[in-house]
């Protein structure tokens, strides 16, 4: 006796086969958006920094330290300076870098795919002087020995600049290519008059110097006017007593002259690491110091480099809403999924019209083979010509796949299908028996005529 099979409400299997590959299609097409649209951040970046000892190097350290909380490895790039550090940028050979304002034009700059995230700080031009030989004007400096550094560290083009504007040439004294560190050597050995450089005052070599006898800075009374005459300058004051109150160190207020240190990165930049750098910025240079205020560093102001658009929200608006209240990466991949959920709406409603007619075609398929079976039998009958041996072994198939029909299992809402089947197959079987019954008669007039 066949075991017939129960009606079910719903055909989780079927289901699965119907929609599997159009499932496979969208998470294929959606991995896909997710790695090539909007590739993950990568993971190390190298940072060029600056001279030994200088603020650069310092800096490029506390930048080591603030990425690692986040699980990317900074790769510090010692260089002479900012126009080294623009160099290695242009050649591909650091991913972001320390720069000098004034070290380029805007024009250059968009050239060759640079953008700047943010000012951080303001770089005085230090120069420190023997007192014998300290004078208060630059005019004064014709016939001295100054070093002014390499040519890669930018400050050789802007302190001619500054010359220029008193007019000095840079023929009217002897100017050493030494850097910071050598330079200080020969200075307190008296072999060279002075230095000039321009870095943060927490550069270890202007702590020194600062509190070094017989080493005086010079005042750039007229400071207001350079910051005029060069707009990449700012006018900054050297507060009396602030490197040593007790000692009274400075024992006057100093006018300096600034350009600003920025933080300068090729335009492929991933955006992620943007929003990273940024906030390692503000948390780095937001504070009060020697020359700023709080909150007034970092800043899209003070560059004449192009502000990345991601800086510039994140100065306009502060950090991205997820990555305030988790941590990075976690932040990045639901902002990254952003990309797949697009991907994925743009996939989901047409593929989504081809489950339904592929789930009904799955479910009805079961029972619309086995006509292609009772047309064979039927094609059997009309050449068995009513012949008892040949119909019985037609009857015989037709109770076999009466049998195997009665064992599909498929939901309620086809059972019609199911049910005009079995009537079908009741049908060729009355077809085969009613060609039995025709033939019999046929078979005895045969046998008296005998």
């Amino acid at each position: 006796m066949s075991k017939i099979r129960k009606f079910t409400q719903f055909s989780f299997k079927d289901l699965v086969a119907a929609t599997g590959p159009t499932v496979l299609t969208i998470a294929a097409l959606c991995v896909l958006a997710y790695f090539l649209v909007d590739p993950t951040p990568p993971r190390a970046v190298t940072l060029a920094t600056g001279q030994e000892n200088s603020a650069y190097e310092e800096l490029g350290k506390k930048y080591v330290a603030a990425m690692a909380k986040h699980k990317i490895k900074v790769t510090l790039v010692p260089s002479l300076g900012s126009q080294e550090n623009l160099q290695r940028l242009n050649d591909g050979k650091v991913d972001i870098a320390f720069v000098q304002s004034g070290s380029t034009e805007e024009a250059e700059a968009q050239r060759k795919g640079l953008v700047s995230l943010g000012s951080l700080f303001t770089e005085p031009v230090w120069l420190f002087l023997r007192e014998p030989v300290a004078v208060d004007q630059l005019t004064q400096l014709k016939g001295l020995k100054i070093n002014v550094g390499p040519e890669g560290t930018g400050v050789p083009k802007m302190f001619r600049q500054v010359l220029a504007l008193n007019g000095v040439e840079p023929a009217d004294l002897t100017m050493g290519a030494l850097e910071n560190t050598p330079a200080t050597v020969e200075l307190l050995e008296g072999r060279i008059d002075g230095l000039v450089f321009s870095s943060g005052p927490d550069a270890l070599l202007v702590q020194m110097l600062l509190q070094t006898p017989g080493i005086k800075l010079f005042n750039f009374t007229q400071a207001e006017a350079y910051t005029r005459r060069l707009p990449y300058m700012t006018h900054v004051v050297l507060p009396r007593g602030i490197v040593d109150v007790g000692r009274d160190i400075p024992s006057q207020d100093y006018h300096l002259i600034a350009p600003t240190a920025t933080l300068v990165a090729r335009e492929d930049i991933h955006p992620a690491l943007v929003d990273l750098f940024v906030q390692s910025a503000t948390a780095i240079h937001g504070g009060t110091g020697w020359f700023q205020q709080q909150g007034q560093f970092p800043s899209a102001r003070y560059t004449e480099i192009p502000v990345a658009h991601e800086a510039a929200k994140f100065y306009k608006d502060g950090p991205p809403m997820l990555q305030r209240y988790m941590s990075f990466w976690m932040a990045n991949f639901l902002d990254r999924m952003w990309v797949v959920v697009v991907a994925l709406a743009a996939l989901v409603l047409p593929l989504s019209k081809v489950v339904p007619p592929l789930y009904v075609w799955r479910i009805r398929s079961r029972v619309y083979r086995w006509y292609g079976q009772l047309r064979t039998v039927e094609q059997e009958l009309e050449t068995a010509q009513g012949d008892p041996v040949q119909c019985e072994g037609l009857l015989k198939r037709l109770d076999e796949i009466e049998e195997l029909v009665n064992q599909i299992s498929i939901p309620l809402a086809f059972a019609d299908g199911l049910y005009g089947l079995r009537s079908h197959i009741n049908f060729v079987r009355q077809r085969v028996r009613n060609a039995m019954n025709a033939a019999v008669p046929t078979t005895g007039l045969h046998k008296a005529g005998a």
